[in-house]
């Protein structure tokens, strides 16, 4: 397909990752729909884009509200067609210490990271599968490799994610239907500039889309990056866990 004849719909496209990417595909030539709850933060991406060659259409919705997604998809397709790609980036993130346990934290980033991927999912795989065809990119993190300190509800809602995606590409793997699993590290977004700890291997939102979209453009299945924090995660991920256990607390100062 022509690179300008491709539809793209992004969620959780008002500032991040999901802006970065809506204006790099814009930028090439691309029509991005993007969604996320506030309009008028969506307005403010397109009018970044007004002078690039592709084009971005609004289209705010609330991704963890079922009536809402097909709603958003209805219109989609009324004023253009069926995405050929989605690319499931709606997130966010709460630290939370074992020493301020919260079910309301873990109930509120599983309903927002993960519900908020598993609904547009559901609303569009028939779609997909009616079609034998069609790119449906999850955005998990590495922090769902393993279990680290202060993100037990995060690093649960990514841990989902990576399953969900794993078990629908080794169940759809023929089909037709292109699931993809994209795991990133550490990027500087609003989200991330709260933090208060160094993070490594940070990349900017514009180097984390330029990555995403070579790596959905080629085949494999899951796009890891920075590629110096995925090798660091990788090998914790395969650490024993009686050295994993200690090094992480020590060296994360919760040993002291």
């Amino acid at each position: 397909m022509h690179m300008s004849q491709e539809l793209i719909w992004i969620t959780g496209a008002s500032q991040g990752i999901g802006k970065a990417l809506a204006l790099a595909y814009a930028r090439a030539g691309k029509t991005v729909a993007i969604s996320a709850r506030h309009s008028e933060n969506l307005q403010s991406v397109a009018a970044e884009a007004a002078s690039l060659t592709g084009r971005i259409l609004v289209l705010p919705c609330d991704v963890t509200d079922k009536n809402q997604v097909i709603s958003s998809l209805n219109q989609l397709i009324e004023q253009e067609r069926l995405p050929d790609r989605i690319i499931l980036n709606a997130g966010t993130h709460q630290a939370m210490s074992a020493r301020t346990f919260s079910a309301d934290t873990i109930a509120k980033l599983l309903k927002i990271n993960t519900l908020g991927s598993a609904i547009p999912l559901e609303v569009l795989l028939p779609h997909y599968l009616k079609q034998g065809s069609g790119q449906i990119a999850i955005v998990a993190s590495v922090a769902g490799y393993r279990g680290l300190p202060t993100a037990s509800a995060y690093g649960a809602s990514k841990a989902a994610l990576i399953n969900l995606a794993e078990s629908l590409r080794s169940e759809l793997y023929s089909s037709g239907v292109d699931i993809r699993l994209v795991n990133p590290g550490f990027v500087k977004t609003p989200l991330t500039d709260k933090n208060e700890f160094d993070m490594p291997f940070l990349i900017s939102a514009e180097k984390a889309a330029s990555t995403i979209i070579r790596g959905l453009s080629g085949k494999r299945f899951e796009i890891v990056f920075p590629t110096p924090m995925a090798i660091a995660m990788s090998v914790l991920k395969w650490l024993p866990d009686r050295i994993f256990f200690p090094l992480i607390n020590r060296g994360t100062g919760h040993g002291r």
